[in-house]
């Protein structure tokens, strides 16, 4: 649908299309105007319109609605999305998107976020951009993030609790408004389980006379069955049931912001919800879980993986040695 609207000094065409961004652009006489919308109404109708015409930003917006859904992770992507339209980049009309500006994004984000969150970023870039060139008329001739040097990935964390943090951290949890937040931590810190595999829990996945939990999808695309230790049973059971027949009913952004609260209530510092994962990985060689064992209830498939998860306390391993 197009519209012709006076504006000071000419006119201004407008063309709305399902699926397309929103074109708009003024003449100084209404004719000129007129035979713009109707050429572009005609190329966005016959698929002759190139999205190349449209900012990054609109790009992303396509993609988070298309494609980004589809994903496990698309509530994390759709933030991530937001985020770059809201800087300066998203502003960029497509056909003026160089690599400089790319490396230049890079560069501002390191500033604040580390390595492999800024590669994230331009991971998602890229994947948008290759995804419109291949499937969405999208005629550029070249994607400039290929042509750009990735961040340099992260250090891997070794964060774990200390025994004073790990009792602040129960404690300020078991005080948080979110009923959830408690025993979703206790079953974290029992299974090793990520905070996706948490969050998308089915109740009817629980099978209390295995003491199992089984999870039909994972971060790497395969299935698995999870022991369950009395705690975690214990904790499970009395959880009140939600109709949504998830375990846990919390979106990952207000288990992000619980999370941030418990940790500023407890005086805790530089500790992310991924690091309980660390620590309860850790326990399991600390209780004399072998390789082999640890990694069926992980899901490692890569059991070199394991060793970065894998710090044991010095203090731990002298009592050990008698």
């Amino acid at each position: 649908m197009s519209s012709i609207m006076k504006i000071k000094g000419g006119y201004q065409a407008r063309v709305r299309r399902k699926n397309y961004p929103t074109k708009v652009k003024n003449f100084q006489y209404k004719s000129d105007a007129k035979k713009w919308a109707e050429t572009t109404e005609r190329a966005m109708a016959t698929g002759q319109f190139s999205f190349a015409e449209g900012t990054l930003g609109e790009l992303l917006k396509r993609y988070g609605k298309e494609i980004t859904p589809n994903k496990r992770s698309f509530e994390i992507e759709i933030l991530r999305i937001k985020k770059i339209n809201r800087s300066w980049l998203g502003k960029i009309p497509l056909t003026d998107l160089r690599s400089f500006h790319i490396a230049q994004y890079r560069d501002e984000r390191l500033k604040v976020v580390q390595g492999n969150a800024a590669a994230r970023d331009l991971s998602l870039i890229s994947d948008a951009i290759n995804t419109a060139m291949r499937e969405w008329n999208i005629r550029l001739t070249e994607n400039p993030v290929s042509l750009v040097t990735k961040p340099p990935s992260n250090r891997p964390r070794d964060r774990r609790l200390g025994r004073d943090e790990a009792e602040g951290l129960l404690l300020a949890c078991s005080r948080s408004h979110n009923s959830y937040l408690f025993p979703l931590v206790i079953v974290a810190l029992e299974t090793a389980m990520r905070r996706g595999e948490l969050l998308t829990l089915q109740r009817n996945h629980i099978y209390y006379q295995s003491r199992t939990a089984y999870l039909p999808l994972t971060k790497n695309g395969e299935r698995r069955t999870v022991p369950l230790s009395s705690k975690a049973i214990k904790t499970l059971e009395e959880l009140p049931a939600n109709i949504s027949g998830r375990v846990f009913p919390l979106s990952t952004t207000a288990l992000r912001g619980l999370w941030k609260r418990a940790c500023k209530r407890a005086g805790i510092d530089d500790l992310r919800f991924h690091d309980l994962r660390h620590e309860a990985t850790s326990r399991f060689f600390e209780r004399g879980l072998n390789v082999m064992e640890v990694s069926t209830i992980t899901g490692h498939k890569d059991l070199r993986m394991l060793k970065r998860y894998t710090h044991l306390r010095a203090e731990d391993l002298a009592l050990k040695l008698g």
